[in-house]
């Protein structure tokens, strides 16, 4: 069930990869339905909030009615940042599916572990690796490409 649900994240990724966005997509599960999308849009809107992550956990409290989320599972392409890692305990979100690590920034357990922190009043199940392969290569290639055309 976490690969059907992380392939519905890529698609969302592939939405930031084809706007010049650092791909990455999210989608957030309820009882087997999706009440919430997001990817990456912090260039084309020119706000450094606009994380998949923060769009998605948006949309889905639009979508519940509340700014918490019990019972909801994050699928998440790349690990999330600090912010995200923070947005993500914060609205209670149960289980957080993560795609590929983010050895730079990651705030799941690679460079920090905001979701696990004892202190913080939640921690969410972390769960690393779900189509592990294909969203790594989906950040390579973007970045491939990227320094293609800087370099024209």
């Amino acid at each position: 069930m976490d690969e059907r649900y992380m392939r519905e994240a890529l698609k969302e990724a592939y939405k930031a990869y084809e706007i010049n966005e650092v791909p990455i997509g999210v989608v957030i599960v309820r009882k087997g339905e999706i009440v919430g999308r997001g990817y990456n849009q912090k260039e084309t809107l020119k706000d450094a909030t606009l994380h998949g992550e923060i769009l998605a956990i948006k949309n889905a409290c639009n979508n519940l009615g509340g700014w918490r989320l019990p019972g909801c599972t994050m699928y998440v392409t790349l690990e999330p940042c600090p912010m995200c890692a923070g947005a993500i305990v914060n609205a209670r979100i149960e289980r957080l599916v993560i795609g590929a690590k983010d050895l730079k920034t990651g705030a799941c357990g690679s460079v920090l572990d905001i979701t696990n922190h004892k202190k913080l009043n939640h921690q969410p199940e972390v769960i690393f690796g779900v189509l592990e392969e294909d969203c790594s290569q989906l950040i390579k290639d973007f970045f491939i490409k990227l320094r293609k055309n800087n370099r024209r």
